[in-house]
């Protein structure tokens, strides 16, 4: 279980969000809607332990990230998170099999059979010496989102993941992204200004300067 609770983040003098509290189950996917500049991607930074908060506590299966220290966190962001990004964040100079294994490597816990498997469920089968310059925007999403899940991770994070990618694309990657996460067992967080991409979630937030506002049911 996911658990934010009373969760502040300012700089200086200025209030970016306070008082997020959130409850998230094994499986569950989460859609977040918001202004632009109130906070969402910083909300994600402060989840993973790469931006300090300023108040409150995040906890994942009871570990409370914030009392973790900077060489045990990051361990705990290599084990537990899998991130996914709009500017998809491959590596040029990696291949695509390399680029998925990386997690697993991170972990010194190399694992070829999952790495292959992780390349037939985003349907890139044939593509793992390729390098990423020769492929598609939807393709190299596909690859960050096998890499993102090649570890078994507890919670996804994900940032805009289509925000780059044509409607068609970015719907059947979408799709893909919520089918493998809920087959894996993943806590979803999905940032998103697509009302078609909250439709899809369990249940939609909307986060404000003083936490987070329901949404009611979208229709895609």
């Amino acid at each position: 279980m996911l658990h934010l609770h009373a969760l502040a983040k300012h700089y200086a003098e200025t209030p970016v969000f306070s008082h997020v509290d959130l409850e998230a189950r094994s499986g569950e996917f989460i859609a977040i809607l918001g202004e632009s500049g109130v906070g969402k991607s910083t909300l994600l930074n402060c989840i993973a332990g790469l931006d300090e908060a300023n108040g409150g506590s995040v906890e994942l299966d009871g570990v409370n990230v914030f009392q973790l220290g900077e060489e045990a966190r990051a361990r705990w962001r290599r084990e537990k998170l899998g991130f996914v990004f709009q500017a998809f964040h491959v590596l040029p100079h990696l291949s695509v099999s390399q680029n998925i294994a990386l997690p697993l490597l991170l972990l010194q816990r190399p694992d070829p059979a999952r790495v292959k498997h992780m390349l037939d469920v985003v349907g890139l089968q044939g593509f793992d010496e390729r390098l990423p310059r020769t492929l598609s925007g939807g393709q190299l999403q596909r690859v960050a989102i096998a890499r993102a899940l090649v570890h078994k991770p507890a919670l996804l994070l994900a940032d805009e993941p289509t925000g780059n990618l044509d409607p068609g694309t970015a719907e059947r990657v979408l799709t893909l992204l919520l089918d493998q996460a809920r087959a894996e067992g993943a806590i979803c967080l999905l940032v998103t200004h697509s009302q078609s991409a909250a439709a899809r979630a369990d249940r939609a937030l909307r986060l404000t300067a003083t936490g987070f506002e329901p949404v009611a049911r979208l229709t895609a």
